[in-house]
């Protein structure tokens, strides 16, 4: 058990407390090269988040078909269920032919009692779209989506990765409609991939929906792992995963530089001043870490009990300016 004073919060306006690291649990499983396709290493690093002081889990039914869910299910057997907060999704193929994917009614009736048997719970805490479905009417998911939390088979809805224009719209649509509302986001969030600075996120801050990033260190780019005129290391996620590599541009490195000279002055790592720079941020409730060795959980762990000053944080955004769409994602 990593010995760190774990601090929470209160997810966007509701309620829910939360710890301000979430794990996220799509690296177990065996869908990519890069995966911890270990079922008991993946159960004991989840066993040593909670013990840790994580009471927070995000993964998805698409997450290597299902397994992540099943080892997130066998993980938490033996703990107290009223403790945890169990977040999962629905959108990505979970087979083939049609009513298999998106945002219909019958393939989210479908999905979270699939989700509902792999989890082995009664309820989710935070059932989740994890994109926009530009062929469904976001009536007909919002509707789906209300009767789940009527029912108590789900507790608070959240959505991830959309425009600000489709976000806004879900959320005016639930008021309009008397349907429930989406209460938290879960966006691209981290020091190299800031575009929702002009995105999502002054939506969620003014309509009080919490935040939780996927991909804090960029894929393990602001790890600091990966060095600019050096080959990318054997066995790494860059060397199989385009998304890694990507950030290979000037400008980020350019960042990663300001976070390793950040780094140095407060005696953490690389990763560590990376979280710490998005716990920083008003907006931000709980960024989604994906260690896949007890090492790297520690890691990520001691980055809440970090403190950074506002010319350290300053000195990390100088390299980049938000941009919407982001170059690449448009």
């Amino acid at each position: 058990m990593t010995d760190v004073d774990m601090a929470y919060t209160r997810l966007g306006r509701t309620g829910l407390e939360v710890s301000r690291l979430c794990l996220g649990c799509m690296n177990f499983g065996s869908a990519r090269e890069w995966m911890l396709d270990d079922r008991d290493r993946s159960i004991d690093l989840v066993r040593e988040a909670l013990d840790s002081g994580v009471n927070f889990l995000d993964t998805a039914n698409a997450y290597s078909r299902g397994e992540s869910e099943e080892i997130v299910g066998e993980a938490i057997e033996s703990y107290d269920r009223e403790e945890l907060v169990l977040a999962t999704k629905v959108y990505f193929p979970m087979g083939e032919g049609p009513n298999k994917s998106g945002l219909s009614r019958k393939h989210i009736l479908d999905q979270v009692e699939n989700s509902l048997d792999r989890l082995g719970t009664d309820y989710i805490d935070l059932y989740q779209i994890h994109r926009w479905d530009p062929d469904v009417e976001i009536e007909e998911t919002l509707s789906a989506l209300d009767s789940l939390v009527e029912s108590g088979k789900v507790r608070y809805l959240g959505a991830s990765t959309m425009s600000a224009y489709q976000f806004t719209r879900a959320l005016y649509t639930a008021d309009v409609e008397g349907y429930e509302r989406f209460a938290c986001m879960q966006p691209e969030y981290n020091a190299v991939d800031r575009h929702e600075e002009a995105n999502l996120l002054p939506v969620c801050a003014g309509e009080g929906v919490g935040v939780i990033p996927w991909s804090p260190l960029a894929g393990g780019f602001l790890a600091g792992k990966y060095d600019r005129d050096a080959e990318v290391p054997e066995g790494s996620r860059a060397e199989t995963d385009d998304y890694t590599e990507n950030r290979f541009t000037d400008e980020n490195w350019d960042v990663l530089d300001a976070v390793r000279e950040v780094a140095a002055e407060v005696d953490a790592t690389p990763a560590q001043v990376s979280l710490a720079w998005l716990l920083h941020k008003e907006v931000v409730d709980a960024p989604i870490v994906g260690p896949r060795t007890e090492r790297h959980l520690r890691e990520n762990l001691q980055a809440v009990e970090l403190d950074l000053t506002d010319e350290q944080l300053d000195r990390i955004e100088a390299p980049k300016t938000p941009r919407w769409p982001a170059p690449g994602k448009d």
